[in-house]
């Protein structure tokens, strides 16, 4: 076909690249629109968005808008040269394309950025003009604007609620037509609407009456418009352009007609009156200037009653500039219509025109009758239409969609027609009425629902109460939020109701925010519905609101207008067409159907009826839960008795349910309405795993009190991914709903919001709140501290109540994610499940009859993949010639494909993780694609096949976003290994990060930044249910062990760059170049984290990892001897070091929410590791006898040797406070492990960003002990000893011995006790007791405490020592500690609890200052552990409780915990879980040696006496202590905050005595 008359629409890739470079736009542009595969309707379709989204700036979007506005042009005038033409039907207009493009040379310019597809349509037909507009006499406007056409208004209407838009085109003036259609003349009467009244009224009136003699001499009717362009006088105008004038006073123009007196003969003067109707003042509107114009239209209606017979000379009016008069013409003159003219009848041709004088009386009497006939309208299907409008006319609405309704005031009468909105899925309302809180609307729905009311600055960044941006806290999605647009008439405070003009001048800009951010940031686009419901007359505010819909969704595919008045709407569709045509607007509206009608016929086409939902009760019976009571506890996903009864199932057919059923089987998380409709047998029984009934018999055990219970109990599910973990959860809440209160949930809220909502929902309807039924409560992949909260709220909550119940009141179900289940149940088999891919024989029996009755059913496999590779248990030969087979034939470089490599990154290597379909579509170009298809989209219809069997699509239950995910992690891995060829993972992410399109895509950011984020920095933890500890994450250590180092660095730099040079990504650069001997360029990564974090305790700590690995680096890599240079520079490196680790433990101390050691720890071994380098210095040498003393002399002393006197000049001061930091780091160390349990695998859990340490401290006790010999031995001194004759050396020199003999510290000293070898640790503490002297009240704090505490060791471990002193004796000795006015460590207080507590025969008499000291040492203990804990969460705060009280007095009383440890049987696991679960107090062994002490329980709290005085004690468990006043026993403990109470009971319990007796 010749290329001139090719039509656009048949234009390919080809073509529109041709006619682009055409338009002189540059050339990067072209080349990035071609890669948009761009065709003809496609590149008509393209707007200021898109254009934005791949980086054009302003002039050149402006350059190529207007050229494709040329385009459309010449397309229609193309068009209207045809003998025929189509019309278009549907809501979009359609474009008819005949323009061929044409070559032309490219202008060359530098490239930009590129950026994906926006997904936005023109949002109205106005154009841009091609440059500015000139004026002279008269505005003149660009001709290259696209034709937007207008209706006339209708004739003789009086209707004021009708308008013209400015810019838009009125059809041609017209000649006559059948006398009853009236004719149309247009005047622009710019120039004259500026004159005086005078000149105005005439030249007004000259025109008026020349145009009415016309129309009454032919008999037409016709209208006469001022303020329309004719291209006449306006040739920089379009023809019949609505301009409008300005209308100073409408007097002058309805006085003007005035004339008719003195212009028509007085015979007719009457009849031209009658015929000649008053002007219509009909508003201009436009979205862009405020100005008032109005179009001056006259109607001329020579009715046959009226010019029967008559002839209508005139003589017009003209203004004579020389005598500033009006003159009529000399002559009367007969005006004619001729075609779009009025033109006088000429002499010659007079005598026939009159003659036809009865010929057009005829025929206009005629034309009336005819148009007399009434013609019956045939009513529109209204009620089809509303079904299509609101649901694509199907037979049920789809109740995944929100809806925004947008409305004005209701009146009293209509608040019985709107059931209908309290059954749908409501996002929002924006409320016109500011009565409707008490009268209105409002007052309606909060009966029935929960609301969140607001006023709109709320949604607006300026806002005074909040900013919805952080969608979770406000509830957005789990309660309506009300916006009163126009404030409240009974608000209280400052947002009162406005007039009009007030609200378009404070208010309106709050309503653009708030639509912008809805629409923008909120709600994705398909997933809305807004509704505009007209209940009363419409104000424009309301019609700002359509402006704001209209553009940011790019027209009313999604906007539905609903009113029963048709006035309401008329007004309401006149001011909205600005934006768009009142066609446009008629096709997305229902006009005229009784608001009670519309009620009808929505409700019908709910998929649920509005029965009542139901919950169980203590009594076994039922009870209510009104939606309203349901929404106030919008943390909780509520599971009903009678869930899904109310699912009209006859709406379902049998595709669609099948279709439910299928998205299960794919790998979609199972639904209620699954369970349901296979209890109905409306589809197949879903398959019960052996986990399922394990799950079933541990929460049987529960609610039997089978074991020691408590308040709120746990039943943990751990499961492989795709596994049906979560199904066999919501498995056993769906066999419970009926005899427990069942909910999931919602973690996005907080724990205390969380606990509130559980509390009410347990007592909800339930008469005695003693009796009420458990509540099972499922959490899914949860966050261990969240869930630690969550459980402290829960039974801090349970605990105020005062009741005691058998059962517990709260379950919660924990299920969670793990690629090492079996482990995790292993370490807790009495609460915990292992859900795998492995199936038992009979599972595997119901599985292949489950996919058998599947394929029965024509299920093809590829539509429930996900079940199939249940089926093969997940096999690893499965799941590879499965994915093989998939991926043949696949186009391994389209879009699709891509899109499919990187959402198998992201799956295989950070769990939970996906990509929107925002993003997805984003990234496909389906902005333009999506704009142009009506609502029935389906996003998978778009991808290739491979795509559509590899893709399982859900939808994110807090922020209901959809999203995509591959169907299982290990077909994402195999997926990865397939399709990457020759290319590395590194490459893929590299290419991954340069994909802008998915970076700059606004909704769920967020979380996609997260995901990346986590795919290069998180690491494996096994303490949360993975296998392996990693240094780095999976991702990063792939490269490294695949590939190289090098690629994984050149990763990390592309995305600390792309992610707003993220310091914890310089911080992991640093650690992966350390951890590949690249010290130099670690530093410098530290450095650049330490810069954007100068005060983040992990960074500083990352800063001192690197000169610590380079430190031990030169050393374990010298290949010569040490120069002096060489020396002190090595000496530098681990100062340096030491200096970073001495920074990041002052930052820890400020940090409050996390207690971060390693500082500590780092400096103990760079600074043991300094003295080792040290002490093989030459200057430095041995003695014979093997020890450091010239070493020792020089750090301890004032002693500098001659050799490095000069040249170690700035490292003297340094190195000589090595030994007083390494001792107050060990004391820190020691202090910190006194505090909690001392098993760090399970106990050290920081931010993987921030956990700096490599290596896990498993047993830092030993370590410690080991690091303390370490240090001793470089300061051990014999020579120096003798020397210093019993000076500060030679107590230095003690310590010294006392470190190396493993004393030295609190930690230390207690370690003896968990030595298998108790004879072996009494000599050793036996033997570092002769280190101290005979007077031990010369001692230093320190080394009195731990003198003190190397007593009560050994009491525990050798009570018949010799070396042992009396109770008393220790008491004496720790006076000071009480006493003394400076402050102590927090071991000296937790000694005088061990001292002071009344003893048998020690404290015979009651001594009220012992109970002072115990009260002292208490309330201290506990100050310091508060300072010590900060804000860290709970789960890290537990306390290691080292001694019971026994049943012994003096020394021989005190029980460490190691004994207890060592009468208890079974594995560590076994161990452990007989402390969780309380059975340890059971064993009749461990309760001879410890002695129960009496208490009592007083509002919630728990009492011992001392002494004389009573003290508070705390409980191990609070929801152990009973409820009410008791008189309780128990066992006593002694820990770093204070006194523990074990094994709470209530004396004389028959319960306990019957447990004891057994």
């Amino acid at each position: 076909m010749d290329d001139s008359t090719l039509p656009v629409n048949k234009w390919d890739e080809s073509d529109v690249q041709r006619w682009l470079e055409s338009t002189g736009i540059k050339k990067e542009y072209v080349e990035k629109l071609h890669a948009k595969k761009l065709t003809g309707p496609l590149l008509l379709k393209l707007d200021e968005p898109f254009l934005k989204g791949i980086g054009m700036k302003g002039a050149q979007i402006h350059r190529l808008i207007c050229k494709i506005k040329d385009l459309k042009q010449q397309q229609q005038k193309a068009q209207q040269d045809k003998p025929s033409s189509s019309k278009a039907s549907g809501r979009a207009d359609a474009q008819t394309d005949v323009v061929r493009p044409r070559n032309a040379s490219a202008q060359k310019t530098s490239s930009g950025d590129s950026s994906g597809a926006a997904d936005k349509t023109n949002r109205d037909n106005i154009a841009c003009t091609s440059g500015k507009r000139q004026s002279s006499n008269s505005q003149l406007k660009s001709t290259d604007e696209t034709i937007e056409l207008s209706n006339h208004r209708p004739f003789r209407s009086q209707n004021t609620d009708f308008k013209y838009v400015k810019g838009r085109v009125l059809a041609p003036e017209s000649g006559v037509n059948n006398l009853i259609t009236p004719c149309h003349e247009y005047k622009s009467f710019a120039t004259a609407a500026e004159l005086t009244r005078e000149r105005l009224q005439s030249k007004f009136a000259c025109e008026v009456l020349r145009f009415a003699s016309a129309c009454m001499n032919i008999r037409t009717n016709g209208t006469i418009h001022f303020g329309i362009m004719d291209s006449v006088e306006d040739k920089g105008w379009k023809h019949g352009e609505i301009v409008g004038i300005k209308v100073k006073e409408r007097e002058h123009y309805t006085d003007a007609l005035d004339y008719i007196e003195k212009c028509f003969p007085e015979e007719v003067q009457e009849i031209a009156r009658r015929c000649i109707h008053p002007p219509v003042f009909v508003e201009v509107i436009s979205k862009d200037s405020q100005e008032q114009r109005f179009v001056v239209e006259v109607d001329i209606e020579p009715t046959s009653s009226l010019v029967n017979n008559q002839l209508f000379e005139v003589r017009l009016p003209k203004y004579n500039e020389d005598n500033q008069k009006v003159n009529l013409t000399k002559d009367p003159v007969l005006y004619q219509r001729l075609g779009t003219k009025s033109e006088p009848v000429k002499l010659k041709d007079l005598t026939t025109f009159i003659r036809g004088l009865r010929d057009r009386d005829t025929q206009r009497e005629n034309a009336e009758l005819s148009s007399a006939q009434v013609h019956t309208e045939i009513p529109q299907n209204l009620g089809r239409k509303l079904s299509i409008l609101l649901n694509d006319g199907k037979n049920y609405m789809d109740d995944s969609l929100w809806y925004i309704l947008v409305t004005n005031r209701c009146e009293k009468d209509n608040l019985n027609c709107i059931n209908f909105l309290m059954h749908l899925n409501i996002f929002c309302v924006f409320d016109f009425d500011e009565d409707s809180y008490v009268s209105g609307l409002y007052s309606k729905y909060k009966e029935l629902h929960t609301t969140r009311s607001y006023f709109l600055q709320d949604f607006s960044n300026e806002g005074k109460t909040g900013n919805p941006c952080a969608q979770k806290h406000l509830c957005l999605f789990d309660q309506a939020s009300w916006i009163f647009c126009n404030g409240r008439s009974d608000f209280h405070g400052d947002e009162k109701p406005c007039d009009e003009n007030t609200w378009i001048r404070i208010k309106k800009k709050y309503l653009k925010k708030a639509i912008t951010r809805i629409c923008d940031e909120i709600l994705p686009q398909r997933s809305f519905i807004v509704l505009f419901l007209l209940l009363s007359p419409v104000q424009k505010p309301l019609v700002d609101a359509f402006h704001e819909f209209y553009a940011e969704m790019n027209g009313t595919e999604y906007i539905v207008c609903i009113a029963e008045s048709r006035e309401n709407y008329e007004k309401w569709a006149h001011l909205a067409q600005a934006s768009c045509s009142i066609e446009t607007l008629e096709q997305c509206s229902i006009v005229g159907m009784k608001l009670s009608h519309i009620d009808a016929t929505i409700q019908a086409m709910l998929p649920s009826t509005a029965q009542p939902r139901h919950l169980p009760v203590s009594t076994r019976g039922l009870c209510t839960l009104p939606l309203l009571e349901e929404e106030k506890m919008f943390s909780l996903e509520i599971l009903c008795s009678d869930q899904c009864d109310d699912i009209k199932i006859d709406l379902l057919t049998e595709k669609e349910i099948q279709e439910i059923e299928q998205n299960f089987y794919r790998g979609r998380k199972i639904i209620w309405k699954n369970f349901w409709l296979a209890d109905k047998r409306h589809c197949g029984e879903i398959i019960e795993r052996e986990a399922c009934e394990d799950a079933s018999k541990l929460l049987g055990d529960i609610l039997r009190g089978s074991r020691l219970n408590y308040s709120v109990a746990k039943l943990k599910i751990f499961h492989h991914p795709g596994s049906g973990g979560s199904t066999i959860a919501r498995q056993v809440l769906w066999k419970r709903r009926k005899d427990l209160r069942c909910a999931v949930i919602k973690t996005s809220y907080s724990p205390s919001t969380v606990c509130e909502h559980a509390l009410a929902f347990r007592d909800y309807e339930e008469k005695d709140t003693s009796h009420c039924l458990p509540v099972l409560l499922l959490i899914e992949d949860y966050d261990e501290d969240y869930l630690e909260e969550l459980r402290n709220e829960l039974m801090d909550a349970v605990g105020t109540r005062k009741i005691n119940s058998p059962r517990p009141y709260f379950i919660l179900m924990c299920c969670r994610r793990s690629n090492d289940p079996e482990r995790l149940c292993k370490a807790s088999p009495l609460d915990t499940v292992a859900v795998t891919h492995k199936l038992t024989d009979s599972e595997k029996s119901l599985f292949k009859a489950k996919l058998e009755k599947l394929r029965q059913k024509d299920v093809k496999p590829e539509f429930i993949l996900t079940f199939v590779l249940m089926c093969e248990e997940f096999n690893e030969a499965y799941v590879r010639n499965f994915v093989e087979h998939i991926l043949q034939g696949i186009d391994r470089h389209s879009r699709d494909t891509y899109l499919i490599r990187y959402v198998a990154l992201l799956n295989f290597y950070v769990p939970n993780s996906y990509v929107s379909l925002s993003h997805c579509e984003a990234f496909l170009g389906l902005g333009l694609h999506t704009a142009m298809t009506s609502r029935a989209y389906n996003f998978k219809r778009l991808l290739s096949e491979q795509a559509r069997m590899i893709f399982i699509e859900r939808r994110e239950s807090t922020t209901n976003i959809s999203y995509v995910q591959i169907i299982h992690c290990l077909v994402a891995k195999e997926i990865l290994h397939q399709l990457s060829g020759n290319e590395p993972q590194s490459q893929l992410a590299m290419t991954l990060l340069q994909e802008k399109t998915l970076f700059e895509n606004r909704f769920v950011r967020g979380e996609f930044i997260k995901f990346i984020r986590d795919l290069f920095i998180r690491r494996e933890k096994r303490s949360r249910g993975d296998k392996t500890d990693t240094l780095f994450s999976p991702f990063i250590e792939h490269i490294c062990q695949v590939e190289d180092c090098e690629k994984a660095i050149a990763v990390l730099k592309a995305a600390y760059e792309l992610l707003g040079k993220d310091p914890f990504f310089a911080q992991q650069l640093a650690r992966l170049h350390y951890n590949n001997e690249k010290f130099k360029d670690a530093e410098y990564w530290a450095g650049v984290a330490k810069f954007h974090l100068p005060n983040d305790s992990y960074i500083l700590d990352t800063e001192g990892q690197v000169y610590r690995r380079w430190f031990s680096f030169v050393l374990d890599k010298k290949t010569e001897e040490d120069t002096p240079e060489s020396i002190i520079e090595k000496i530098e490196m681990a100062l340096k070091a030491m200096k970073c680790f001495k920074a990041a433990q002052w930052a820890a101390k400020a940090e409050r929410d996390s207690m971060n050691n390693a500082g500590y720890f780092g400096e103990v071994e760079v600074g043991c590791r300094l003295l080792k380098f040290l002490s093989t210095v030459q200057v430095f040498r041995r003695t014979p006898e093997g020890e450091n003393s010239e070493l020792v002399k020089y750090l301890i002393t004032d002693y500098i040797p001659k050799d490095i006197e000069k040249p170690w000049g700035r490292l003297h001061s340094r190195l000589k406070g090595l030994r007083q930091n390494l001792y107050e780091a060990l004391e820190w160390i020691s202090e910190d492990l006194s505090y909690f349990q001392t098993d760090k695998d399970h106990e050290k859990e920081e931010d993987d960003e921030k956990n700096e340490k490599e290596e896990q401290i498993h047993n830092p006790r030993k370590w410690l002990k080991r690091q303390s010999e370490v240090y001793a031995k470089f300061f051990i001194s014999t020579s120096l000893t003798e020397d210093s004759n019993g000076g500060p050396e030679s107590q230095l020199m003690r310590r010294m011995h006392i470190y190396s003999s493993g004393g030295g510290s609190v930690t230390n000293i207690l370690s003896f006790l968990t030595d298998k070898k108790e004879k072996r640790s009494a000599e050793k503490l036996e033997r570092i007791l002769g280190f101290y002297p005979e007077n031990p009240r010369s001692l230093e704090d320190n080394d009195l405490i731990n003198y003190i505490l190397c007593h009560i060791t050994l009491a525990c471990l050798a009570p018949g020592s010799a070396k042992l002193c009396p109770m008393q004796t220790l008491r004496n000795l720790s006076a000071r500690f009480f006493k003394g006015k400076r402050p102590f460590p927090a071991s000296a207080f937790f000694l005088l609890t061990l001292l002071y507590w009344p003893d048998e025969a020690l404290d015979k008499e009651p001594h009220p200052d012992k109970d002072e000291i115990l009260n002292t040492a208490l309330q201290t203990l506990k100050r310091l552990y508060d300072i010590k804990m900060k804000d860290v969460p709970t789960r890290k705060k537990r306390i290691y409780t080292h001694f019971f009280l026994g049943k012994g007095y003096g020394l021989g009383k005190i029980v460490h915990k190691t004994k207890i440890e060592k009468l208890i049987s079974g594995s560590l696991d076994e161990r452990r879980m007989k402390w969780l679960h309380g059975t340890v107090w059971n064993i009749a062994s461990i309760r001879d040696i410890l002695k129960r002490v009496s208490g009592w329980t007083k509002d919630r709290k728990l009492y011992i006496r001392g002494h004389v005085k009573e003290f508070p004690i705390l409980p191990l468990h609070l929801d152990s202590l009973p409820p009410g006043n008791e008189n309780v026993t128990f066992y006593l403990g002694f820990s770093f905050n204070g006194l523990v109470a074990f094994n709470i009971e209530v004396e004389n319990d028959p319960i306990v005595s019957r447990i004891h007796s057994t």
